[in-house]
């Protein structure tokens, strides 16, 4: 996530030079620092994503060996001076000349001048000599500008501008993706994929290399979503059951007998599916299952892993012990050697009458008895001071964990569920999720997740099922 403030230090008054002030050799100038969402604004701006000025692998190879800006980005800075200073207000822009001497790079800081050099009485025309220098006082941009200069002396409050930021949305998925590209497909049972959305992210998923899908579902109602959605699985194995409930127990079968290393939750009910894996006593381990929301929240600036919210309706402080480790060990796989855990409450004191405050403050001293390992773990803390070191700040919490949290754990699955989908409908997140706790990692999404989250998740369940296998006995 880049932010640039589009309003300047200047003053907060714009007012104009109008056309009989206007003296030759009269000069404004300004001057800024190019920074790379300079120029990932400016073409999102204008539609131009020449590589050139956006990817850098590419730029290496041109004449130019490096990321340049855009040409008119200086245009864009002259057409700055010549509306706000100097004519100003009022000034009609009739023509510009420019030259392009030298290109303009990341961090160069760049003096934008226009000079007075001829005026025409009749129709208050202003011929301008417009350049642009970098630091090492070598010409950038130069050329002229025709302008009619106003009339009428303007003086306005300068308008403000919001803060623009540039969210790079999906960013850390496709991290999550390239982390595990390079790693064989794994052998995954897809349970009962009968609509379009989950068939066809169990397609995209084996496309990219991230699973080989094993098809378990009624035959015929199968051929008939993949007929209707266009959706070619000729080339894939397909197990012909009776209806979901089969379709469950067929996969928790074959992931207990090591068929499979993983499972993928297609349109059935989840209760159906984690039923089967419960009731297979093969699959269990010594910790309670568990759900844990990978989210790529914009206005964070990393990865967030948010549990339990689709699992355990009310945990007791033993589930929630499980819960912790679970999701603790998932942030290890992602290379997140001791991720920050917030213990989420709707306060951050201990408070008796809330049971989810004496849970956290329960779970912190058994991080501090090694019962749970490898995070440093604070709470109770309420959502702003998990999030924000400032609203900790204020309160007069000192916290390692405030402002740079790697996990959020929810009291429950009902403010869990909640808050997992304000953050994907409210602040934009791209999410996945998986299912922990068990011998083979489980792809639990949503009826509603589209086939990109279906992907993701496949990416996240390849990533455990390698995590698993080197600690399987």
């Amino acid at each position: 996530m880049n932010t640039i403030r589009i309003d300047t230090n200047e003053q907060d008054i714009i007012s104009n030079v109008v056309y009989e002030d206007l003296q030759i050799g009269q000069t404004a100038s300004q001057v800024r620092t190019l920074t790379n969402t300079d120029i990932q604004a400016f073409a999102t701006v204008s539609g131009d994503v020449n590589p050139a000025h956006l990817d850098a692998e590419y730029a290496e190879h041109t004449l130019f060996h490096g990321v340049i800006a855009h040409g008119m980005w200086g245009g864009a800075l002259i057409s700055t001076i010549l509306g706000t200073r100097l004519p100003g207000p009022g000034t009609i822009y009739l023509e510009q000349n420019l030259h392009f001497v030298k290109p303009a790079r990341i961090g160069d800081t760049l003096t934008v001048s226009v000079t007075v050099v001829s005026k025409e009485d009749e129709k208050k025309h202003v011929t301008l000599d417009c350049e642009i220098l970098n630091q090492k006082g070598d010409r950038v941009v130069y050329g002229n500008a025709l302008v009619i200069a106003p009339t009428e002396k303007v003086s306005r409050p300068r308008a403000h501008l919001p803060t623009m930021t540039m969210f790079d949305l999906g960013e850390r998925q496709r991290s999550l993706l390239d982390s595990v590209k390079n790693l064989p497909a794994i052998r995954c049972a897809v349970v009962h994929p009968c609509d379009a959305d989950s068939l066809q992210g169990a397609v995209d998923a084996a496309k990219q290399g991230l699973i080989i899908p094993i098809l378990i579902a009624p035959a015929e109602k199968l051929a008939a979503v993949a007929s209707a959605a266009h959706i070619d699985i000729s080339g894939f194995q397909l197990i012909d059951v009776a209806h979901s409930h089969a379709a469950a127990e067929m996969a928790a079968g074959m992931a207990a007998s090591g068929q499979v290393e993983a499972l993928m939750k297609g349109s059935l009910h989840t209760d159906e599916l984690m039923h089967a894996v419960v009731e297979c006593t093969a699959l269990r381990t010594k910790r309670r299952l568990s759900h844990v929301y990978h989210l790529d929240v914009p206005m964070y600036h990393k990865l967030l892993l948010l549990t339990d919210a689709a699992l355990n309706i009310y945990p007791t402080l033993t589930d929630k012990a499980d819960i912790l480790q679970n999701v603790i060990n998932l942030a290890h796989a992602l290379n997140i050697p001791e991720p920050k855990v917030a213990l989420l409450s709707a306060v951050e004191t201990v408070n008796p009458k809330i049971n989810s405050t004496i849970d956290a403050a329960a779970l912190c001293k058994m991080v501090e008895r090694k019962q749970i390992t490898g995070a440093i773990v604070d709470g109770p803390l309420a959502f702003d001071n998990a999030i924000s070191a400032r609203a900790a700040q204020i309160k007069g919490i000192v916290s390692a964990v405030s402002g740079d949290v790697d996990i959020l754990m929810v009291p429950d699955l009902e403010s869990g569920n909640m808050l997992g989908k304000q953050f994907e409908y409210l602040a934009g997140a791209a999410t996945c999720g998986v299912v922990v706790g068990a011998k083979v990692p489980i792809a639990l999404t949503s009826r509603a997740d589209g086939p990109s989250s279906r992907v993701a998740s496949a990416a996240l369940i390849k990533l455990l099922a390698y995590a698993y296998r080197k600690t399987a006995p």
